[in-house]
């Protein structure tokens, strides 16, 4: 049994027309994960939105409350990429609460997957690139406070660095970043993770995927985390706009086996969250974040 998080809000921002952001996506992909040959493999849990107790472990309260109460300048806001509505609020605190979620079930199933998340370039006192608040890092945070939970790895594999990430990492010594990514490519200034992997622009499918291996062989070896998190971007699609790797779909499917396998034989919790992926066509867009949950149900 694969468990999956998802909420309807997700997909219910309405946005300006021709807004770069593919709200539908998560709809999308629920909506083809309830057709799957194997969805009754699938259980279905949907969250609440995360206390603000939980948001304000790793952001400040003044940034929090402004965003809440939609007193965040033009600047700021036009830099974390969404107009302001009550609808954003609701799915930003939902989608928050959905990763928590995520892994919570993790930690008791050995590995669960979130229909969002990803939102790795918000930082402690502002949102950027469509994130408002770090759901990966505050995630993290709650996972760390069960008594057996000493270190969790974010292992970040969309293809931008994970700027927030990495920056509200550097003071956090029990969870180790590490950033997979298009080195030429968003964000223009590059934080610094425990660990960055940045790869050069049209990078394909075997030279990457022995980045990724590398990469996830030696955090987890040198770190032995009790829980990684997965960002499993799709912008690293050659098709995608936002990306300047070429990584194929059967890359793509080779990636999400090589991860998925690594840590179920290795009896580390995986938590996965589908991350980027800017492909107008959403047909197209929902395929590449379905191959996450199609090499789950190969692997269980």
């Amino acid at each position: 049994m694969i468990h999956c998080v998802y909420h309807p809000c997700y997909s219910q921002l309405v946005l300006p027309q021709n807004h770069g952001f593919p709200i539908t996506k998560y709809q999308h992909l629920y909506q083809q994960l309830q057709r799957h040959p194997q969805q009754h493999k699938l259980r279905w849990h949907q969250p609440d939105a995360a206390p603000l107790a939980q948001i304000e472990r790793c952001h400040h309260p003044e940034y929090l409350h402004q965003f809440l109460g939609n007193r965040i300048a033009a600047a700021p806001l036009k830099r974390m990429g969404f107009p302001w509505s009550e609808a954003l609020v609701t799915r930003t605190l939902t989608s928050v609460g959905g990763t928590v979620l995520t892994t919570e079930l993790a930690l008791e199933q050995g590995i669960a997957l979130h229909l969002s998340g990803g939102y790795h370039h918000a930082h402690y006192d502002f949102g950027s690139g469509y994130c408002v608040f770090n759901d990966l890092v505050i995630a993290a945070e709650v996972a760390l406070t069960r008594p057996a939970i000493h270190k969790v790895v974010i292992f970040d594999l969309d293809v931008h660095q994970g700027d927030g990430t990495a920056a509200l990492c550097q003071s956090r010594p029990e969870i180790i970043s590490c950033s997979v990514h298009c080195d030429s490519n968003f964000p223009s200034r590059k934080q610094r993770s425990d660990f960055d992997f940045g790869l050069a622009r049209g990078c394909q499918d075997d030279d990457y995927l022995q980045s990724v291996s590398e990469a996830l062989a030696l955090v987890t070896r040198l770190h032995q985390p009790d829980l990684l998190i997965y960002d499993a971007g799709v912008d690293v699609h050659h098709q995608d706009r936002l990306g300047h790797l070429s990584i194929s779909n059967r890359g793509l499917r080779r990636r999400e086996q090589l991860v998925l396998s690594y840590c179920l034989n290795n009896n580390l919790p995986v938590a996965c969250v589908i991350g980027g992926g800017y492909d107008r066509d959403p047909e197209a867009l929902t395929h590449r974040h379905r191959q996450l949950f199609d090499a789950a149900l190969e692997l269980l």
